[in-house]
């Protein structure tokens, strides 16, 4: 294995706050053909942002370190968060997402422009299984195997808090599963597939508080504007995950 891989897990499990792994995220370099393509955005630049500075590097997790609701997407977008240096923000899904957050009562504002516009989560983290813009936003499996360390120690870091997530698109259903069972929550064989709106609770080993996965369409243009995914659609899981979160 690539060395730059297997240093992954000892990195991320070394974090013992948010904050020192939202650091290392930022970091990483474990991935050539990721590292290369979200460095080449970077330096290219889309016409209409050419005279911002990109963030192009890896995007850390956004939200408190005592959320008791997470939202669990695919994959940093090449001029969105790969620009701005935060998750869902600077591109059109973003702007879905975090509007429906604020009309339920999750979000302090309607839009996520960029890091410094003052947007604040209440008890809610945003994350996702790849923290690399991909070419297309398709990583492979071996990228999305290698990042699974860093949302690995998210979740455990955020377990004392943790009761609710929501997952955004089938990619991200398929990658925090087997990040669950790892960590002790009982996922039942054969795995459950994604659906919008499937709800299911996973009982955790050690007898602690179950946590409660909730399925939604992804906020992708290609969902939100054919209508497969409306805002109704997305509030409502929202408002479901919000109340069984006891998110206040």
């Amino acid at each position: 294995m690539d060395e730059r891989v297997s240093g992954v897990s000892p990195r991320a499990f070394a974090c013992t706050d948010l904050t020192e792994l939202d650091h290392a995220v930022s970091g990483c370099r474990a991935c050539p053909r990721l590292v290369e393509w979200r460095e080449e955005v970077a330096r290219v630049k889309r016409a209409a942002f050419a005279d911002q500075e990109y963030w192009g590097r890896p995007v850390p997790g956004f939200g408190p370190p005592d959320a008791g609701l997470a939202i669990v997407g695919l994959a940093p977008a090449a001029h969105g968060a790969n620009r701005t240096g935060r998750m869902f923000t600077g591109d059109r899904s973003g702007d879905v997402l975090y509007a429906a957050l604020h009309a339920v009562g999750l979000a302090s504002q309607p839009t996520s422009v960029h890091r410094g516009d003052g947007l604040e989560l209440y008890g809610t983290r945003i994350t996702a299984p790849v923290r690399c813009a991909p070419p297309a936003n398709k990583p492979t499996p071996g990228e999305r195997d290698n990042c699974r360390p860093w949302l690995a120690r998210e979740l455990a870091l955020l377990r004392p808090t943790l009761r609710v997530i929501v997952v955004l698109g089938a990619f991200g259903w398929q990658a925090l599963l087997p990040v669950l069972a790892d960590a002790g929550w009982h996922v039942p064989r054969p795995r459950p597939k994604f659906g919008h709106g499937v709800e299911l609770a996973l009982q955790a080993g050690d007898g602690g508080p179950e946590l409660r996965l909730f399925g939604c369409f992804h906020v992708s243009q290609q969902n939100t504007f054919t209508g497969r995914l409306t805002p109704e659609m997305l509030r409502e899981v929202l408002h479901r995950a919000k109340e069984a979160a006891g998110v206040a």
